[in-house]
């Protein structure tokens, strides 16, 4: 006799109850990323429901969204792994493919809004989660420049002196004229 929760015996219950089994958020990878960011005192949110595809990991003070993506699931290598599909072929392409159209659609919804978007691997941050985690603080990094020279931007426009900036600049980039031969 079989024990609650446990899978029956046909196919198709053991790979229901197998299914089941599969998270869709708190992975180990997820998890595992969570932690060293928060141990390295970057603060987030998780599962951020206000924005477009859930981010795992949302970096709102620096509009970042993260995605902890495994490579079955959002097709890593999918033109590869497509022709190897041995079970349930229609069944997965479509699947797959519905994935990364969605994951597609929600990056650009959030380009739109104005978010930088990091994905990683689950092999990645299993591997090398020091330099996933260096990849986020440079991307940190990276909305602080950007900021800070937008500032600078509007103070020009501020004081009238974008006409000259802008004159300025452009005689740095042209290429000093020779006298030739």
């Amino acid at each position: 006799m079989k024990k609650k929760g446990e899978p029956g015996r046909s196919k198709d219950e053991i790979r229901s109850f197998t299914m089941s089994q599969v998270k869709g958020k708190d992975t180990k990878i997820e998890v595992a990323f969570r932690n060293a960011l928060w141990h390295s005192g970057i603060r987030y949110r998780k599962n951020y429901k206000g924005l477009p595809g859930k981010p795992d990991i949302a970096i709102t003070k620096h509009k970042i969204a993260i995605f902890c993506d495994g490579e079955f699931w959002h097709g890593k290598d999918w033109n590869i792994v497509r022709e190897k599909l041995k079970t349930r072929r229609e069944f997965w392409i479509q699947k797959i493919e519905r994935n990364i159209e969605r994951d597609t659609g929600n990056e650009r919804q959030l380009t739109a809004l104005g978010w930088t978007i990091l994905r990683f691997w689950g092999k990645d941050i299993e591997k090398n989660l020091d330099l996933c985690v260096a990849e986020v603080k440079e991307a940190i990094l990276q909305t602080k420049v950007d900021s800070v020279a937008a500032e600078y931007v509007y103070e020009l426009i501020e004081t009238d002196e974008v006409d000259s900036a802008i004159e300025s600049l452009i005689a740095a980039e042209q290429a000093p004229e020779y006298g030739g031969l």
